[in-house]
């Protein structure tokens, strides 16, 4: 009983080292000891400080992430090589309006037509509408994207939007404006890291290094009330509050 007692151990030692063979290991190991525990602690100890090293070259040069705190240079910077959308296809599309608006509007990104000003087309139109229902116009309100050229699935990709939100933030700041409409999930991601739904109906307060103050109001894009007419009365709401006449 029990094990084969005629198991021929030679052939099968050959076997097995045949099978190591075939397997891609000719050399043989040495016969001195090696010591295995303090090899791993080295390499582990190797690993944790190729880990670390980009951690502390990037605290020794953060300039690159700085960015411009004059408004002409920021808006050159914005449609540089240096922006973070630099490389995707099409032509970017600057921000536009007056630099001392009372009124600013932040929406994602241009629209497929765009190619001069932000919200053109059907899109621009209902837009204007908007504004003209508040007394307001394109001419007396400063209009900026988070994305300065349109993504190819026409959506901020999440692995750049906190970047995009920095710099979106960061605009706001240097233009300083009374009230802001941030159109879209985007957009209201950027300024007030949250979706329109959980933004909308009340105010919001961004407070600035030079003591000024930008009352938001988040609210849904042209595009989707397009989609949607029937958002159209909230939509309203928002534009109300957004001038004063209705309380956040």
């Amino acid at each position: 009983m029990g094990a084969d007692q005629n198991l021929d151990w030679a052939k099968a030692a050959a076997s097995a080292l045949d099978w190591w063979h075939d397997a891609g290991v000719d050399t043989l190991v040495g016969d001195e000891g090696f010591a295995w525990l303090d090899s791993a602690a080295q390499q582990l100890a190797a690993r944790q400080a190729a880990r670390a090293a980009p951690v502390a070259e990037a605290a020794a040069a953060p300039a690159a992430d700085l960015l411009p705190d004059d408004r002409t240079a920021f808006a050159a910077w914005r449609l540089s090589d240096a922006a973070p959308e630099a490389r995707w296809g099409g032509a970017a599309v600057a921000a536009s309006g007056p630099a001392d608006a009372e009124t600013m509007v932040f929406v994602d990104c241009p629209e497929r037509d765009d190619r001069d000003v932000l919200m053109q087309g059907e899109v621009g139109r209902l837009f204007e509408r908007m504004l003209a229902a508040i007394g307001r116009s394109r001419a007396d309100t400063a209009l900026a994207s988070v994305c300065t050229r349109r993504p190819t699935t026409g959506r901020v990709p999440r692995e750049i939007e906190a970047r995009l939100g920095e710099i979106a933030r960061h605009h706001v700041a240097l233009a300083a404006p009374k009230r802001l409409l941030v159109m879209g999930d985007a957009a209201s991601r950027a300024i007030l890291s949250m979706n329109v739904a959980d933004a909308r109906g009340r105010f919001h307060t961004l407070n600035h290094k030079n003591g000024t103050v930008t009352h938001v109001v988040a609210s849904h894009h042209p595009r989707f009330l397009l989609d949607r007419p029937i958002a159209k009365a909230e939509a309203w709401k928002d534009l109300l509050m957004l001038t004063g006449e209705v309380e956040g």
